[in-house]
């Protein structure tokens, strides 16, 4: 390999062979482990075998969902020590959206372009607080994901707009309902670490937390074949092989289902909002959207709006009858990215 030499941290057998790691051959764990740790003699050759995956897979462009952030509600049964996004009830800031102010937002977005309505919110709040089965009852609703049901159904019918929801642990019967009001969906693993729910850990006291419930949730989403968004947190607490595990855990759930649709990681710029801000991250702003065209264009890359669905999913959408491929087909363009306005 070129590359290495006498002073390498990679014994010669171990080197690897950069030409081989864009070919999509699937990587050991040893290996994985040993490109994360990569010194600065390596990096360069990783970057270049990345670039290469990238372009073999998606040459030429970079695509981003121009979305409205719709934080449905940010009370949540889980106290995750990492998270500025969730309250209690009564805390500065604690709130649940209305019928009246998601379909608000929603038209808002739709007005600049927006194709992707993402509804974030705090995993099953009502079993921790009455406040909240108070207002669920007030606007007539058993639970909140009953109410997520039916505001990504109200997006539906009322705007353009083509609902993401990250609701947390769900059951396949949920996954099921909620994918016949969006296209796609998303529940971030987070870690395979289970030891992150010890005592003064990042999931101390946060049960949804959980790798195994986590994993359950994502798998039964490939069994349904919902096109389905995750990842991985870094900087909670988890080493070099937990990272790992949790992508060689995506990747295998991957091969069984062929569901992920999204892992962030080179080819896409995420959700992107002219709106809303982003309020599980406020922190790290959007870049403006003439900005990113400028900065992809400088680096040699065409910028692509694409729909919260990605490209090569559509057509499990679309192969079913009703308003939800009604409203994808309209949405999308011959290559199956977002359709420019008229």
């Amino acid at each position: 390999m070129t590359g290495a030499t006498e002073t390498s941290p990679w014994p010669k057998a171990l080197t690897p062979d950069f030409s081989a790691l864009g070919s999509g051959a699937p990587l050991s764990r040893e290996m994985a482990c040993r490109l994360l740790r990569s010194d600065d003699e390596i990096l360069p050759h990783l970057l270049g075998a990345a670039r290469a995956a990238k372009e073999r897979f998606k040459p030429g462009v970079i695509t981003y969902s121009r979305k409205v952030f719709i934080p449905l509600t940010n009370l949540c049964r889980d106290y995750c020590g990492y998270c500025i996004f969730r309250r209690d009830p009564g805390d500065p800031g604690a709130r649940t959206l209305s019928p009246e102010e998601v379909l608000e937002l929603a038209r808002q977005g739709e007005k600049l372009g927006c194709r992707e309505a993402l509804f974030s919110l705090g995993d099953k709040p009502e079993l921790l607080f009455g406040e909240m089965r108070d207002t669920l009852r007030r606007l007539g609703y058993k639970s909140t994901l009953h109410y997520l049901e039916a505001m990504c159904e109200l997006v539906l019918q009322e705007t353009a707009l083509l609902p993401h929801p990250n609701p947390g642990l769900m059951s396949t019967g949920w996954i099921l309902r909620l994918s016949a009001v969006s296209p796609s969906m998303g529940l971030m693993l987070e870690t395979t670490n289970a030891g992150l729910l010890r005592s003064g850990a990042a999931h101390d006291n946060a049960p949804d937390k959980l790798p195994a419930k986590r994993l359950r949730t994502i798998e039964a989403a490939g069994k349904q074949g919902v096109p389905f968004t995750t990842g991985l947190l870094i900087g909670i607490g988890e080493t070099i092989e937990d990272r790992v595990d949790t992508l060689l855990a995506i990747r295998d759930l991957h091969d069984r289902y062929g569901h992920i649709q999204e892992i962030i990681v080179i080819n896409d710029w995420g959700g992107v909002s002219p709106l809303t801000p982003d309020f599980i991250n406020p922190e790290k702003p959007w870049p403006h959207l003439e900005q990113l065209r400028l900065r992809t264009e400088a680096k040699g890359f065409k910028l692509e709006q694409r729909l919260p669905v990605y490209p090569e999913f559509l057509p499990r959408i679309l192969d079913r009858p009703g308003l939800l491929a009604d409203r994808v087909r309209a949405s999308a363009d011959s290559q199956g990215y977002a359709r420019r306005a008229a």
